[in-house]
């Protein structure tokens, strides 16, 4: 794991400013066709409805505004409106009007509405009133939920299995000299890392030689003031005024009046620009803007926390960052799944705010943040989408990354959480070893909270064999969590948020793993957030285990958006079922991926797989027959004659069988082998190549990039208005023999598993699965099924109905497609 300053350093090396990139909300959020997240909901008003300096907002169950338990806010300068309070099942209305800052009232808005339902998972946090009146008048505030049990901490330290690297990296950080640099703000991510190892010894120990050199340090930068492009990067931005506040307040002796005058005005240049020339009216209404929510809520919010009671604009931006994590937090506002809707690897950045936002906001307020759903289901999801010694889940930038200890950044926060809430899933993971103990921004915390890991660190023996990720669009199924070297892992995407920012173009892509290694996974290179390899090769369509239509994929655009619908769990059959029919959109208009083409000299043309095309119909059922079988079975149609591209990427290469659409690969260094067998009404024809579309530029590599190339195939079918695929994918170990499919025209056996899938397009789509063995049954398209011996009918004509155990009990499932939330439109 990188230090967090090589990490933040290549981030800005390789990003544009992030606000520039991301759409806006364009409708007002919610209204009748959203399926609320939360009750209380929050109220979202896009900026170019905002005509004056200030919005109030109404909310009510009747509809002219006269009830009992009516909700009119104080006029306020940004565009979100969180009630605090679990609001009344049943319909509400919500109306807003712009105020001026003399009071003048316009016209109210027309009138929305949204539904309350009893499912709705309450989640009502404190108002801002709450958090501000216990906020210490005199003692450091940025830590404040500490300050109690510093003393006890100190008795006993030397004992903590953390002294040692606490002292070795408070000696490191003594060691570094910034006094005699001519250019002492290119060195501010430098002085940050080195402030929180320094200030975790000083707390621990008091030795007055750290709190020298932190306060020598920060007077390194009161020689000048900071540029304006210093400034205008938010990353910099961010760690500066952080530095500058947490020395200010923790040793403020030791600066004279002048330093406290001089640090005041820098922390509030930067607030000031942030908030009034970036964040108001655009941070709550943006779908995507990862820096913010990675580092700058945190940093901005604890300089505006230091500095609120001396300032009454950093009081103003203080609560605008406290309804802003309470509306759009914990993963923005629309993600209850404990799993990362921008890629598993980075998760990592946004680690350290998910730990510290929460236990401030808890202490302060006496309300437990910690309760809302995503926290609730952050242990697994942070678990099965990267697994201890394995390849991630595999859906965004840094999917190529291995989880070798897990990685350092991970494990804090699953050992945050094992000892916050008593996680068992986040237990079991920071258990796999003691790496978080070399986290430093976390350390302070772990060193004088007092709180302990559970006992028992064990995997539950409930776990699930399959997780649905519905709101982030992810499932994750295992044969086996307590033989990790030997598991099958099926990870399976078609997600909501489309592709943006960290997201790839991959809608009802897959990845396949078995023992953590690569068994079919998207291919490619993070070396550059937007240079040619990373347009045409890597988080393109082509890149992942997908399909395209006439070789066009997915654009670069939250449009380009899927669903998973359905999802069973059984403990033989993992299901899910993605549809990706709106993904394959055209092209961005995003200016970000616009100026990225235009850098490069390309075109958003079909040669580089964007376009136009007339597919109307792209559903995927994804199988994990336990313990090493993989079924897929795509119905696929379109409103013209159109090219199937089907797609599979392997680190090893294809032997092609093309007489049978059979594909093996053989591992030989990982020790395991796979076959792939092709099913359709349709001939493919299959090719295979180690070439990108555009290759990684080795001059580029950083971070222990393996260039071996991998193979990227291809089957390619039609030209035709509809298609039907089946795939089975067998995985074996230790040299054993995949087992021999024998096919009678649409029934086949593979094993102790009977398959029949219809292949012929004109028909509708149909599949059946049976265990054999144990009977366990999947059935789609069928109105009555046989199970068990017996006829099941089916509430609904297509619906998915399952026939398995779970947990060791029989039982039988049916779902057509599940509502799915929605963020609302851009």
């Amino acid at each position: 794991m990188k230090t967090r300053i090589a990490v933040i350093g290549i981030l800005c090396m390789l990003l544009m400013p992030a606000y520039a990139n991301n759409p806006l909300r364009k409708a007002p959020y919610p209204q009748e066709e959203n399926i609320i997240y939360l009750n209380p909901a929050p109220l979202l008003v896009p900026l170019h409805m905002k005509q004056s300096d200030y919005l109030q907002f109404n909310l009510s169950q009747d509809k002219e505004f006269k009830g009992d338990n009516d909700i009119l806010s104080k006029p306020v300068p940004w565009c979100m409106f969180n009630p605090h309070q679990v609001l009344e099942t049943g319909v509400w209305y919500w109306r807003f009007r712009s105020v001026g800052k003399t009071s003048e009232e316009m016209p109210w808005s027309r009138t929305y509405s949204f539904t309350v339902e009893e499912t709705t998972p309450r989640f009502a946090t404190p108002p801002f009133e709450a958090f501000l009146r216990n906020i210490p008048e005199d003692s450091p505030r940025i830590h404040c939920f500490l300050n109690d049990r510093l003393e006890d901490a100190r008795k006993n330290v030397r004992s903590n299995p953390e002294f040692e690297v606490m002292v070795d990296d408070a000696r490191s950080a003594l060691a570094m000299d910034f006094s005699t640099d001519t250019q002492p703000y290119k060195h501010v991510f430098a002085m940050s890392e080195n402030f929180d190892k320094l200030n975790a010894a000083y707390q621990m120990l008091q030795y007055e030689v750290y709190a020298k050199k932190m306060v020598a340090n920060v007077r390194c930068l009161l020689k000048e003031e900071p540029a304006g492009d210093f400034i205008g990067n938010d990353f910099k931005a961010g760690e500066l005024v952080y530095l500058l506040a947490a020395t200010y307040e923790n040793y403020h002796d030791r600066f004279t009046a002048q330093e406290h005058r001089q640090i005041e005005r820098i922390i509030m240049k930067v607030l000031d620009f942030y908030y009034k020339g970036r964040l108001l009216g655009r941070e709550e209404n943006m779908f995507f803007d990862e820096h913010i929510w990675q580092f700058e809520i945190r940093r901005f919010l604890q300089a505006s926390l230091v500095l609120h009671d001396k300032y009454p604009a950093a009081k103003e931006y203080l609560e605008y960052y406290y309804e802003l994590w309470n509306t759009r937090g914990p993963g923005t506002g629309f993600n209850r799944d404990g799993a990362w809707h921008n890629g598993a690897n980075y998760f990592s950045a946004n680690a350290v705010s998910l730990c510290y936002l929460p236990t401030l906001f808890s202490h302060l307020t006496g309300f437990d943040f910690l309760q809302h759903p995503w926290y609730k289901n952050a242990g697994i999801g942070t678990a099965y989408t990267w697994l201890p010694g394995a390849l991630s889940a595999g859906f965004g930038d840094g999917h190529e990354k291995r989880n070798g200890k897990p990685l350092r950044i991970r494990s804090a926060f699953a050992d945050f959480l094992a000892c916050t809430a008593n996680d068992p899933y986040a237990a079991w993971y920071s258990a796999a070893n003691s790496r978080y103990d070399t986290e430093f921004e976390t350390r302070l915390y772990r060193l004088a909270s007092g709180r302990q890991r559970p006992v028992v660190c064990e995997l539950p023996a409930d776990a699930p064999k399959a997780v649905w990720f519905r709101d982030c669009g992810e499932m994750v199924a295992n044969s086996n969590l307590k033989d990790l070297k030997r598991n099958v892992s099926l990870s399976f995407r078609s997600s909501p948020f489309g592709s943006g920012n960290h997201t790839h173009s991959n809608q009802n892509a897959f990845n396949l793993h078995y023992g953590g290694e690569a068994v079919y996974h998207a291919v490619g290179h993070y070396m550059n957030f937007c240079d040619p390899h990373n347009l045409l090769s890597y988080r393109n369509t082509r890149a992942h285990n997908t399909m395209l239509v006439n070789g066009i994929g997915q654009p670069f655009t939250p449009d380009a958006y899927g669903y998973i619908v359905r999802m069973f769990n059984g403990d033989n059959i993992s299901y899910a079922l993605g549809d990706a029919s709106t993904a394959y959109c055209g092209i961005s208009d995003i200016r970000l991926w616009k100026n990225s083409f235009e850098k490069y000299h390309l075109a958003q043309t079909p040669e580089n797989g964007f376009g136009e095309t007339p597919l109307k119909k792209y559903r995927r059922h994804i199988f994990l027959l336990h313990p090493n079988k993989v079924v897929i079975y795509d119905e696929l149609e379109a409103g013209e004659k159109v090219r199937w591209d089907w797609l599979l990427h392997s680190p090893v290469k294809f032997d092609i069988d093309s007489a049978t659409a059979t594909l093996t690969t053989v591992n030989k260094g990982k020790g395991f082998s796979s076959v792939a067998r092709l099913f359709s009404g349709q001939k493919a024809t299959i090719t295979q190549t180690d070439k990108f579309a555009a290759p990684p530029d080795s001059a580029d590599a950083q971070r222990g990039e393996d260039f071996t190339a991998p193979w990227s195939l291809t089957a390619s079918f039609g030209p035709s208005k509809s298609n039907r695929i089946l795939t089975i994918i067998q995985i074996e170990a230790d040299g054993m023999q995949a087992a021999q499919i024998i096919r009678e025209g649409n029934a086949l056996q593979c094993g102790e598993w009977s398959i029949e899938a219809e292949l012929d397009a004109k028909r509708p789509g149909r599949l059946y699965i049976r265990n054999n063995r144990n009977n366990a049954v999947f059935s789609y398209g069928t109105g009555k099924p046989e199970i068990n011996g017996e006829t099941y009918s089916c509430k609904e004509k297509d619906a998915s109905v399952l026939f398995d155990s779970v947990n060791g009990k029989w039982k039988t499932q049916e779902m057509s497609d599940q509502r799915v939330q929605t963020m609302g439109r851009w």
